[in-house]
């Protein structure tokens, strides 16, 4: 049943509910729901409900209405005061569509995978809105939120809402909630790319974060880091989620936001994947879920220039024409900025991964420079294989992270006796496959003897030998049971902590350090 005659249907069946009621569509029980509207109504209707009281509000049931009306009405949020004063901002959306080449479901042709399925992600392959002109008081919201703060010290434009304790969002939904303050200019910025982006991930750490790079006397430079996905699908197909694995970029923007220089946001396109997706084959929230990475070659929003005064006037407030004599548009001249205090890009972008992720406070090197930086260090390598990127949301990565990764005795012991490194599954199958240094082959091949899917953390020598290794799947099957129950011949419980996973994460550590004692003698 497609949303159409979903749509039609509901108003013929239960005309006389929205005539005695236009405030909302209600079903008293699930049992009702499920007979009314049938399995996959009631799963359109779910994703609609987006508190789960069997109850549409007229909020709720709007994403419906504007497509059976065609018309979607602007929220009081996103409307815009006309300033006469105030400067416009031109940016330009850069996209090139996801290379489906790179998914692994395409080495066996996408078999079993539906063509509906993959529509929304093979039909999206420009950027909804080319270009926007956004009034440059909009990106106050990306200001910091007192005037002492120090160089690279993060704040939240957007607070992650989501832990290890809250849980995660529904897969099943459709249609992004409409934004609210600072949400606003994100959500209208990511629209360009697509018409359903959600400014918050279902998964943490959700949000946006950025810090100061540059100070003047007059100007910030301000970097920051966004975690939001898309919905590619709609109705009657079931949700498609793409999440790439960050957005990042800078702003330069007056103190009081009144003029913005510069302005370019973008996906980090430097590892061969970049990107995960998710969707689902059923009509509930358990059914089941096929999950896939891939690589984005550019997705990317810039500005064309300064930002620009929406009308201009001489020096006794007349209203000049925009455009010379010659019918040309009259060009602007800006003062050079001279930055007073400054740190380096990747200094600044290093700051915001830890805001994100405290797991990243010590260093995860490349993996052949992790080798040599063991080796001078007489420490053992602590390397974490993944089919996925470490801070993609995927679920192991996910688990991972929160479980483990970001305990602080853990990190403790990582960066006193290690040296950590994270790599995908492709990156070493091409370094295995590179006969041009030996060594890095090796390297390799051992890795990947030791991987099973879909995470693989192992301890090695700086040699390449592997002394200890563990699959995430088995690491949480063991720490998700009673201590009595789990095999002491393979870890054992410290009662020092009272967290499994950080007890068992030790001990796989130290049962490292252990049998690599006697390849590690000076």
């Amino acid at each position: 049943m497609c949303w159409q005659e979903w749509g039609l249907t509901q108003r013929g069946q239960s005309g006389l509910l929205f005539q005695q009621n236009l405030t909302c569509l209600f079903f008293p029980n699930q049992e009702l729901a499920l007979k009314s509207l049938g399995n996959e109504g009631l799963f359109l209707f779910s994703s609609l409900d987006t508190n789960k009281d069997l109850y549409l509000s007229p909020e709720e049931f709007k994403p419906i209405a504007e497509k059976l009306t065609g018309v979607a009405p602007v929220s009081d949020s996103e409307e815009e005061t006309p300033d006469p004063d105030g400067e416009t901002l031109s940016i330009v959306a850069k996209f090139q569509p996801l290379v489906m080449e790179t998914m692994t479901k395409s080495k066996d042709g996408f078999l079993g995978i539906s063509h509906v399925a993959l529509s929304g992600l093979r039909n999206w392959t420009a950027p909804a809105a080319p270009r926007s002109v956004l009034l440059a008081r909009q990106f106050k919201a990306f200001l910091p939120p007192k005037n002492n703060l120090e160089l690279g010290e993060p704040w939240w434009i957007i607070p992650s809402e989501l832990n290890i304790f809250t849980g995660y969002l529904s897969n099943n939904r459709f249609y992004p909630p409409a934004p609210k303050g600072k949400e606003v200019i994100i959500h209208r910025l990511l629209s360009m790319f697509h018409p359903r982006p959600f400014v918050r991930t279902r998964f943490a750490p959700q949000g946006a974060v950025a810090c100061i790079q540059a100070s003047s006397s007059f100007y910030y430079s301000i970097a920051f880091r966004i975690h939001a996905e898309f919905q590619l699908n709609e109705p009657p197909n079931f949700p498609f989620w793409f999440s790439p694995g960050q957005f990042t970029g800078y702003i330069v923007l007056s103190k009081d936001s009144s003029h913005v220089r510069d302005f370019r946001l973008f996906v980090p396109n430097n590892r061969s994947l970049n990107v995960d997706m998710e969707w689902l084959y059923g009509a509930s929230e358990s059914s089941s879920m096929e999950v896939d990475i891939g690589y984005l070659p550019q997705m990317e929003l810039e500005s064309t220039g300064p930002s620009v005064p929406s009308v201009i006037h001489d020096e006794n407030g007349n209203v000049l024409d925009s455009r010379d004599p010659s019918g040309e548009p009259i060009q602007f001249v800006f003062e050079e900025i001279s930055w007073q205090q400054e740190i380096p890009w990747q200094e600044a972008a290093h700051r915001l991964e830890v805001a994100m992720y405290p797991f990243k406070k010590i260093s995860y090197l490349p993996f052949t420079e992790a080798f040599e930086r063991a080796q001078a260090e007489k420490k053992l390598v602590h390397s974490i294989l993944l089919w996925g990127a470490l801070d993609d949301q995927s679920c192991s990565g996910r688990t991972l992270r929160e479980t483990v990764l970001e305990s602080s005795p853990i990190l403790a012991l990582l960066n006193q006796s290690f040296v950590s490194t994270w790599s995908l599954v492709k990156e070493l199958e091409e370094l295995q496959s590179n006969r041009e240094n030996e060594f890095y082959s090796k390297l390799a091949k051992l890795h990947l003897e030791k991987y099973n899917f879909p995470v693989e953390m192992i301890l090695c020598l700086p040699n390449g030998t592997v002394v200890h290794h563990i699959n995430a799947n088995y690491f949480l099957d063991i720490t998700s049971m009673k201590p009595e129950d789990v095999e002491s011949s393979i870890f054992s419980f410290s009662t020092n902590f009272e967290d499994p996973s950080t007890a068992t994460y030790l001990q796989f550590l130290k049962e490292g350090l252990q049998r690599a004692e006697p390849y590690l003698q000076p």
